[in-house]
Parts: C-alpha cells; structure tokens; sequence
C-alpha cells in the first residue's frame, strides 16, 4: 500500500477516534443534557443505558484511535470490528426508523449516514489492507517469508 493511501487511512481512523470517543463522552457523562438540548428530554430513558452506549462508543473510539497510532495490518482485526461496529449502528439506526420511531432524526439521518460512510470506508480500507499485505509485497519482491530468503 502507498503510503499516501496509509496516511489517508491513518487521517480516517484518527477523525473516527475523535467522532466516537467525543460521543461517547456525551452520552455517558452528558446524556441527559444531550437529550434535553435535542428538544427530546421525556425520550431519555432512565435505566441508564444511554450510558452504556455511551461507555460502549467510547471503547470503539479507543480501539480506532489504536488503528490510528499504529500499524494498520497488523490492527486490521481491529478495523473490521470497527467496520461492523459501523454496520450495526446503521442497520440497527435505520431498522428502528422503518418499525419504529427514532427519539431523533439526528439519531438516524446524521449518526447513522455518518456512520454508514464510515463503514464504506473501512471496508475499502480493509480491501487495500489485504489487496497489498506484507507477505503478498515481500513474495512479489522474490523473498521468502517462512526463510527469510532470496
């Protein structure tokens, strides 16, 4: 893989990092006021599992920010558990607005296309990840992998 393609997918997990872990701040620390300043207060549940959620983003975002600092073939278990992490929220986001009622568009229509771009783009990622493996460029260049060997 290029290394402007590793920088441009470094840049893609370093912006996910960022998008999840700030939502998830919100919805475990500041749940409530994000729901009264969506206009959606009496939609707040009060179980506390928006906190859950919440928690449950912000380890994702982790997780994408440790794709970020570090080696993206070596992470890509990691990117495709972030990839269908993306599809879940999407999938789950729109099957509720088909059956149900969404508390709030921006639940759906903005982190739900968020994340469906998202998920396009670690799948391409992870298409690129496989397409240029190591040992794919090592065996292209005549060298053994197993022996270390011309």
């Amino acid at each position: 893989m290029t290394s402007s393609r590793q920088r441009y997918y470094r840049g893609l997990y370093g912006i996910a990092a960022l998008y999840d872990m700030v939502l998830g701040i919100v919805f475990l620390f500041f749940g409530k006021w994000a729901f009264e300043s969506l206009g959606i207060l009496e939609s707040y549940p009060v179980e506390g599992y928006i906190q859950l959620i919440g928690a449950f983003v912000l380890v994702l975002g982790i997780g994408y920010l440790l794709v970020w600092r570090g080696d993206l073939w070596r992470n890509r278990d990691l990117v495709l558990v972030g990839a269908l992490y993306k599809l879940a929220y999407t999938g789950v986001g729109f099957y509720i607005t088909l059956t149900a009622e969404a508390p709030h568009w921006l639940f759906v229509w903005g982190f739900g296309v968020a994340d469906a771009v998202f998920f396009l783009l670690m799948i391409e990622c992870l298409y690129h990840l496989y397409r240029h493996r190591p040992d794919r460029e090592l065996a292209h260049l005549g060298h053994s992998v197993v022996a270390g060997t011309r």
